[in-house]
C-alpha cells in the first residue's frame, strides 16, 4: 500500500460519516469499527438507502426506481443536518458514495472541511468492463465514467480496497498518486472467528458462497467439480444472482453428481458451513478486476483459519506472499488448476492450529484502524 504521512495531533480526530452509504456491506461496517478503534470521536449522520439489497444490478426496474427515489429524497435533510452539526476534522464518505461525495462537495467547501471517499471500487469499471452490462461505446458508459471522474475530484483523498485498485483510479482519471490510497476490506472477526483445525472425514467438502457475478468464476467452479469425477470430494456452492440463470442451465444439462447448490442460507448457518468446510474458494473470474480486488470473502475465510483457492492477481498478492500455508493461487479460468489445487491442500489436512494467523495480522480491526487514522490524519493535515 502507498503510505500516507501521518501527522500528530493533541487530541483525538472529530469525524463525521455522512451520506448513503451502504450497512449491508462487510466493508462498510469493517470501516465504521476501524475508525472508532482508532480512537476517534465519530459521529454518523446516515440516510438508509441500500439496506436490504446485496446486488444492486439485479433488483428490477421498479424496484430501482423506488430506491433512486429514496436516494434523491434523503439529501435535503442529510444536508440540513450536515450544516447544524459541528465542524469536524474530516468528513468520510462510506460505500456507494458516488453521488454523497458531488452533493457534499460545495458545503464541505463552504465548511473548509476535507472530505475522504471510501470509493472502494469504480462504478465504470464494474458495469461495463467487469459484468459488461454496457458496451463501451454506450453514451451512459461514458456518463458513468465522467461521474466518477467527478467523483474523485470532489474529495480531497479517495480509498480503494488494494493498491492495484488505486492504480487504476490514478491512471484512469488522471489523479496524483497522494489522491489515491488504499485500505484492506478486512473481516469482522466477531462474525468469522477462528476455527479450530478440521480433521477430514471419507469425503472431503469444498465451499463457494458469494454473488453470481462474472468475477467470481461460478462456472470454473463447476466444471472443476465435473472433473473431479467420483473422487470423495463434496462441492457446495451457496449464493445467486447475475449469472444464476446461466448457471441454472449449465446444471440441468450436465449437473456434477457431488455438487449441491443452495441460494441462500441464514448467516449464522454461513458462519457454520465455513467451519465445516476442508476448503473454501474465492474468485476465478477472467476480468482485470477479477484480479485487483480481494473480496470479502476472502478476508472471512483467512479469519476463520479455512484452506482458500483463489485466482492469483496483484490484488491478492498484496496480502499473501509466495508459499503461504493453506493457500492455493491459480490462474484464472482454470478449472483443472483449480481441482488441483484442492486436492494439493487436502493432501496437507489437517493444518496446523490457527492457521493464517500471521495473515490476520495483516487485517485485523487494530491494523485497519492504525491505516485509516493514518489516511485521515494526511487529509486533514493536507487541508490545513
Amino acid at each position: 500500500m502507498s503510505t500516507v504521512q501521518s501527522v500528530p495531533y493533541s487530541r483525538p480526530l472529530n469525524l463525521l460519516v455522512w451520506g448513503t452509504y451502504d450497512l449491508g456491506k462487510p466493508r462498510t461496517r469493517v470501516l465504521l469499527a476501524a475508525l472508532r478503534r482508532s480512537g476517534a470521536r465519530v459521529t454518523e449522520i446516515h440516510a438508509p438507502v441500500w439496506e436490504g439489497v446485496d446486488d444492486k444490478s439485479v433488483i428490477g426496474a421498479k424496484a430501482a426506481l423506488q430506491r433512486a427515489v429514496r436516494w434523491g429524497a434523503a439529501y435535503p435533510r442529510l444536508i440540513w443536518r450536515l450544516m447544524r452539526s459541528p465542524r469536524p476534522d474530516v468528513i468520510v464518505v462510506g460505500y456507494l458514495g458516488h453521488l454523497d461525495v458531488l452533493v457534499l462537495w460545495p458545503f464541505a467547501k463552504l465548511r473548509r472541511v476535507p472530505v475522504v471517499w471510501d470509493a472502494f471500487l469504480s462504478l465504470h469499471d464494474t458495469v461495463v468492463v467487469d459484468r459488461q452490462k454496457l458496451s463501451p461505446r454506450n453514451p451512459l458508459a461514458l456518463l458513468l465514467w465522467s461521474w466518477e471522474w467527478l467523483a474523485c475530484r470532489a474529495a480531497t483523498r479517495v480509498v480503494l480496497d488494494t493498491e492495484a485498485q488505486a492504480e487504476l483510479f490514478r491512471t484512469a482519471y488522471g489523479l496524483r498518486a497522494e489522491r489515491v490510497t488504499s485500505a484492506f476490506v478486512g473481516a469482522e472477526a466477531s462474525a468469522f472467528p477462528s476455527q479450530p483445525p478440521r480433521r477430514r472425514g471419507d469425503r472431503a467438502k469444498v465451499l463457494f458462497y458469494g454473488q453470481f457475478i462474472p468475477l467470481h468464476g461460478i462456472a470454473t467452479i463447476i466444471e472443476a467439480a465435473r472433473l473431479s469425477g467420483d473422487r470423495p470430494i463434496d462441492w457446495e456452492i451457496i449464493g445467486t444472482g447475475q449469472m444464476a440463470a446461466q448457471i441454472r442451465q449449465d446444471l440441468h444439462s450436465a449437473r456434477p453428481t457431488a455438487l449441491d447448490w443452495q441460494e441462500w442460507v441464514p448467516y449464522p448457518d454461513l458462519v457454520r458451513r465455513i467451519a465445516e468446510a476442508d476448503v473454501c474458494l474465492g474468485v476465478f473470474g477472467v476480468s482485470d478486476k477479477a484480479g485487483r480486488v480481494i473480496p470479502n470473502k476472502v478476508f472471512q475465510i483467512l479469519s476463520a483459519g479455512r484452506a482458500l483457492v483463489t485466482r492469483d492477481g496483484p490484488g491478492i498478492r498484496e496480502l499473501v506472499p509466495d508459499g503461504a500455508p493453506g493457500i492455493g493461487l491459480v490462474p484464472p479460468d482454470d478449472p483443472a488448476a483449480l481441482l488441483a489445487a484442492v486436492e494439493h491442500l487436502l493432501e496437507e489436512t489437517p493444518f496446523p492450529p490457527d492457521l493464517h494467523a500471521g495473515l490476520r495480522d495483516r487485517f485485523s480491526l487494530g491494523t485497519l484502524a492504525a491505516r485509516w487514522d493514518e489516511i485521515l490524519r494526511g487529509a486533514a493535515h493536507r487541508a490545513r
